[in-house]
């Protein structure tokens, strides 16, 4: 069923203000947090989301969906270097890589199958060697981003530790 448009504008508003929110105050942020910087009561919040691994999940998955679709239109090391500069700018991509209690199996498996086919256009470029995996590729994007937004990584430091993670995949 299709939600109302002022339901559904509060949906957007809420997973926009989540985002933020959890950028800034990484998973400890509250709900409360969320709901006022949407503008919105605290019960609009917890009625599109009952909890908040609810509202995690939906930004998580929100995330991956997003990566996806941009693994769908670049190459491996762009890739690579869009969702490393993403992560030094939200933690959405290290919760959303590395949060294994939330159920967001059926994204992250979108996310996955994307870098797979990335992963076998570079074979075919010559790009990257035969024997490279994708589980290999999705552990190097997830210690790449975990690394990058703990230590804030500055965009010189993120192009020359690509270059080598690339470099090792050759």
């Amino acid at each position: 069923m299709a939600l109302r448009a002022d339901a559904a504008r509060n949906r957007a508003a809420i997973l926009a203000a989540a985002s933020e929110t959890f950028a800034e105050h990484g998973p400890k942020a509250t709900t409360e947090q969320v709901a006022q910087q949407a503008g919105v009561a605290i019960g609009t919040v917890f009625r599109h989301f009952p909890t908040k691994d609810d509202l995690l999940v939906a930004i998580m998955k929100e995330s991956l969906e997003r990566l996806a679709a941009l693994a769908d239109q670049s190459t491996l090391a762009a890739f690579f270097g869009a969702v490393v500069e993403e992560a030094v700018r939200t933690r959405m991509v290290v919760m959303a890589l590395g949060e294994p209690r939330l159920d967001i199996g059926d994204a992250l498996r979108g996310l996955t199958d994307s870098v797979g086919r990335l992963l076998e256009q570079a074979k075919a470029a010559g790009e990257v060697r035969s024997t490279v995996q994708v589980d290999e590729v999705m552990a190097l994007l997830t210690a790449a981003t975990y690394a990058a937004q703990q230590s804030s990584w500055t965009t010189d430091l993120q192009q020359r530790t690509l270059a080598v993670i690339l470099q090792g995949l050759r």
